[in-house]
């Protein structure tokens, strides 16, 4: 895969996401009846990030929760699943009922994920909405499924791959563009 160029750095990445965070307090009125999701794995990060940046700016702690969408996928038989996968892929220690949930993840392509995690999300119980935050659209939708809160739009060739590094799992923050060979 050979690199194209860095589409957001570190400090960018940060503007990024502190401009989602006051998007969702103000779209929301406020964080009393939202709950931050992030979809496994970078999208937990993610949502971790907001939480913290919604805190400082709210001055009290945002409810936050995660998913892992993997046996939720409509391509579960074409990719390879661990025997051992556990069927309890939720950690939300909330009632969804009537809360305003807002996914959280770290690109939005094909938006095969996001339908999965609505799945995942729709399984708990039945939201009063459902809202999608994404560090990155890069187009290309099979499902018509659109996000929220945007930090980058990068219109990309289906010969490009948006690769999205976190500090927590890939020790810095950047986001490249590669050519797919």
């Amino acid at each position: 895969m050979e690199h194209i160029s860095v589409l957001l750095d570190g400090p960018s990445m940060n503007r990024a996401i502190t401009r989602i965070a006051h998007e969702i307090i103000e779209r929301n009125k406020g964080i009393d009846e939202v709950i931050l999701v992030g979809i496994k794995t970078r999208g937990a990060y993610l949502a971790k990030r907001l939480a913290e940046r919604i805190e400082t700016i709210e001055g009290k702690a945002i409810r936050t929760g995660e998913l892992d969408i993997t046996l939720y996928r409509d391509d579960l038989s074409t990719k390879q699943v661990d025997d051992q996968a556990q069927v309890q892929q939720v950690d939300i220690e909330y009632q969804v009922s009537d809360q305003k949930i807002v996914l959280i993840d770290d690109v939005l392509y094909t938006g095969r994920t996001v339908r999965a995690a609505l799945d995942a999300v729709m399984d708990l119980g039945r939201p009063a909405q459902i809202q999608l935050a994404v560090l990155v659209d890069r187009g290309h939708r099979e499902l018509p499924i659109r996000a929220d809160y945007v930090g980058k739009n990068i219109p990309t060739s289906s010969a490009e791959r948006i690769l999205v590094n976190l500090e927590e799992t890939d020790g810095q923050d950047i986001i490249t563009i590669h050519k797919v060979d």
